[in-house]
């Protein structure tokens, strides 16, 4: 399918969401592709959104995100909502169609707009899948999650069409003999003239998208061409991990699902993929410290928030360190604040984070902030005023 998501200091490491392993299925490597045309951004927004939606893809009918926060994590000005219901508009008049043996060995076909709808309210973003294509998007055997890290690098359109659609055959190794209408179609040119001829076709889209890919991503990608005589009439990718970027992914969770802390995120409430992105980055030593420190606070409200902040600011079992009641007006807000940002999913509180800089034009103020985050003295004002805008008093 020609599109991919996943959840990076372009994203926080927090966020990092790592491919899907394929299970030991007979043959079962699934034919998702998107006809239309995809701008850079609507390829990344589709990703966002299936992102957002995984964990609940099959379970409901109806996806939430923060219109903000959507819009700065693909890089629209948060304020640009005629760009962002041109995209969306975009998704949902674009097809996927697939083509796949079933579990049973038997054919099926299908096709879906890539989002059934999308509407703006209150500034959020409401969107939903058909059955059969969220169906299909929830099974790893089908599909790989892309991390957004990754996407994030790209630069043109076209070289994550490439990724994309090469990255769900990363375990085989390659991705089979296309057709070149088919090649075309995938990367949307199949209804320019000019891309009949292979020899643009290569010079313009192939080399240049296999060059990126190959610079930007965890993968390289080599074309090999088969020919009827003289004329190209099919092309296939031989794929690679690339070891210099590898770190890029995380652990499939396979492991990670078997560990006692893995366990114990999940009884106090914490999702599968957040528990593995959590004990893959701070290991787990450091999440049980962290767990151990919730447990001994008595009477915490929302504890996945309040560990979400322990395992970000690094809190201590110490009278010292341990965070401590405040009695000023400045300290009451700060709390506020600290508790607000707290209690954002990783993705909002990257979006905010940008969002807030983006509005900071002291290089001191910005540099204060990168070091000290909602703590920061210097923008102490800017900050209050952020959130009250952000999130209003009753």
């Amino acid at each position: 399918m020609a599109i991919r998501a996943g959840r990076t200091e372009d994203i926080p490491r927090d966020q990092l969401t790592g491919a899907l392993r394929r299970g030991a299925v007979k043959k079962h490597v699934a034919a998702i592709h998107v006809s239309g045309k995809l701008t850079l951004l609507q390829r990344k927004l589709s990703n966002v959104l299936l992102l957002n939606a995984y964990d609940t893809l099959t379970d409901q009918q109806t996806h939430l995100i923060d219109a903000r926060t959507l819009c700065m994590m693909i890089g629209y000005n948060s304020n640009d909502m005629d760009t962002l219901k041109q995209s969306l508009r975009g998704l949902a008049e674009t097809v996927a169609e697939w083509d796949m043996l079933d579990d049973k060995g038997q054919q099926e076909w299908g096709v879906s707009s890539l989002l059934s709808y999308a509407k703006l309210k209150a500034g959020v973003c409401e969107y939903a899948y058909s059955p059969a294509l969220a169906a299909k998007l929830n099974d790893p055997k089908v599909f790989a999650l892309i991390n957004l890290n990754i996407q994030r690098r790209f630069t043109s359109g076209h070289a994550l069409a490439l990724y994309e659609n090469c990255y769900r055959f990363v375990r085989t190794k390659s991705t089979g003999w296309w057709s070149l209408d088919l090649f075309r179609r995938l990367m949307g040119v199949d209804d320019s003239p000019y891309y009949q001829s292979y020899k643009h076709l290569n010079a313009k889209i192939i080399k240049p998208s296999v060059a990126e890919v190959n610079k930007t991503s965890n993968i390289v990608v080599t074309p090999e061409v088969r020919k009827r005589g003289r004329e190209v009439v099919e092309i296939r990718f031989h794929i690679a991990e690339n070891p210099q970027l590898a770190i890029l992914d995380l652990d499939d969770g396979e492991g990670l699902r078997n560990t006692p802390v893995y366990a114990k995120l999940r009884e106090l409430g914490v999702s599968d993929r957040l528990a593995r992105q959590w004990v893959t980055e701070h290991g787990a030593v450091h999440v049980s410290e962290k767990l151990d420190y919730v447990a001994g606070q008595g009477g915490v409200q929302n504890p996945v928030s309040y560990l979400t902040a322990a395992l970000r600011d690094d809190y201590k079992a110490t009278a010292a360190d341990a965070p401590r009641p405040v009695t000023s007006e400045r300290g009451v807000k700060l709390a506020r604040v600290r508790d607000l940002a707290g209690a954002r999913t990783p993705t909002q509180r990257d979006a905010d984070k940008r969002l807030f800089l983006a509005q900071l034009e002291s290089a001191a103020a910005r540099d204060d902030f990168e070091r000290h985050g909602w703590m920061s003295a210097l923008n102490y004002h800017a900050i209050v005023a952020f959130w009250a805008e952000m999130v209003p008093e009753d």
